[in-house]
């Protein structure tokens, strides 16, 4: 597993479906974006089929029951399917909401096409254990000519930080410990991005657009992707690692809304993804890191993500230029 805090590993860690749900819920830019987004613009659910993509407990099921729709669908493969069910009739909303427990590619749907798509589908780093291919399929499979995807943009951005102290600590830690060569361990910690909370005043760079993704018309395939880069240095200062976050967007509603998960906006549950790199980056003021950085699902296990991240800098006081390849498992 990908660590998620600075000091632990959730790999150590037993998180209950309710708690891991309570904090998705508790996430207010997440939940309450998609509530804006549903009640500020009930012309888009007024009579309308809504198929929601990984229900969970069915909170956007029921936002858009609320908001109008003809009737609802909503999938969910996990246990909470029948949480979901309960919550439906607890609320009164079961004769609008269908909970259909299974997985999108294996259910039969009661229906032919369906008018709206809606899903939280977005993971760490916006493509890490994600259902992006599962809200393609049902796209490709039932939403009618013209219909709706939300959300239907999302992008993925890149800056650099300092961040000596972390990297000190948890890193070159292994080179030396009590006396012995641990240096195989730092090689693996180096390897796995981080996900945490970055500081603003951590940010050395300018932010970089990598990737747009057009839900509502892309193809599974374009997931994986290599995008350049040129990071231009703000003030003179230390880099220690390259900072991923995502922003998605609804772009059908009367007016644009969305959300961003990087350091300069609301800590959400996605928090940043961290990329800690070999070298120590001495920049000025100006100077500029250019590289690509390669995306794609690992061959083995197509939940994980593999990174390839070429930099280099030519900078007054630093010189360098490398390749490093990061797993997020």
């Amino acid at each position: 597993m990908i660590p998620i805090l600075k000091s632990i590993r959730p790999a150590r860690i037993i998180i209950s479906i309710p708690m891991r749900t309570s904090e998705m819920l508790k996430d207010a830019v997440r939940t309450k974006t998609y509530q804006s987004v549903i009640y500020k613009n009930p012309f888009l659910f007024k009579d309308k089929v809504v198929l929601d993509v990984g229900a969970g407990t069915g909170i956007l099921s029921l936002f858009c029951a609320k908001a109008g729709a003809k009737h609802v669908y909503a999938v969910e493969c996990s246990s909470m399917a029948d949480m979901a069910e309960e919550i439906v009739k607890l609320n009164n909303f079961s004769n609008v909401i269908t909970v259909l427990k299974g997985k999108v590619e294996e259910i039969e749907l009661p229906v032919a096409q369906v008018d709206i798509i809606i899903s939280e589908w977005m993971g760490y780093f916006l493509v890490y254990e994600n259902m992006l291919n599962t809200v393609l399929y049902a796209r490709d499979m039932w939403l009618v000519k013209d219909g709706l995807v939300l959300p239907d943009m999302a992008s993925l951005h890149l800056t650099a930080i300092e961040d000596a102290d972390y990297k000190e600590d948890k890193i070159e830690f292994w080179n030396n410990v009590y006396g012995f060569d641990m240096s195989c361990i730092r090689k693996q910690a180096l390897s796995e991005p981080l996900v945490d909370i970055v500081e603003q005043k951590q940010i050395v760079t300018n932010c970089q657009l990598l990737k747009t993704m057009d839900i509502s018309k892309m193809a599974p395939e374009d997931a994986s992707f290599t995008a350049p880069f040129k990071l231009v240095a703000e003030r003179d200062d230390y880099i220690h690692a390259l900072v991923a976050y995502f922003d998605v967007s609804f772009t059908k509603c009367h007016k644009l809304m969305g959300f961003s998960t990087g350091p300069k906006s609301r800590a959400t549950h996605w928090k940043q993804t961290v990329l800690y790199l070999e070298d120590v980056l001495t920049i000025c003021q100006g100077e500029i890191v250019i590289g690509t950085m390669t995306v794609a699902p690992n061959k083995k296990n197509p939940r994980d993500v593999d990174i390839m991240l070429k930099y280099s800098l030519n900078g007054r006081h630093c010189q360098v230029s490398r390749t490093q390849y990061y797993r997020m498992r």
